[in-house]
């Protein structure tokens, strides 16, 4: 199980806490064209052998483009034993700053 957050959720969370750890899973090219400048980029397809990196005792927020990747990674991730939350409407509905 995993929660699911709005883009504007994780922007009001984002302005409290700097330190909020958000993983981006997008391919190399949508991220060079816009991400949010807080996260880390781990591509989807290497969840896998770089999970890791990321800490299961904090909640992480993984983005996508539009949620349905990000949502296949928050599926393996909480099945790993990870508090991970899905931002729903991705990158594509994400109204805060982005950094390229």
């Amino acid at each position: 199980m995993y929660e699911t957050w709005l883009p504007s959720d994780v922007e009001a969370r984002l302005a409290k806490d700097k330190q909020l750890m958000i993983v981006d899973v997008r391919e190399h090219d949508e991220w060079d064209r816009g991400h949010i400048a807080e996260a880390k980029h781990i591509r989807l397809g290497e969840l896998t052998e770089r999970k890791s990196e990321l800490n299961k005792n904090q909640v992480t927020i993984i983005v996508c483009h539009s949620g349905a990747r990000s949502a296949k990674a928050c599926e393996y991730l909480s099945a790993e034993g990870y508090q991970v939350v899905n931002m729903l409407g991705g990158m594509s509905t994400w109204s805060g700053s982005i950094a390229r």
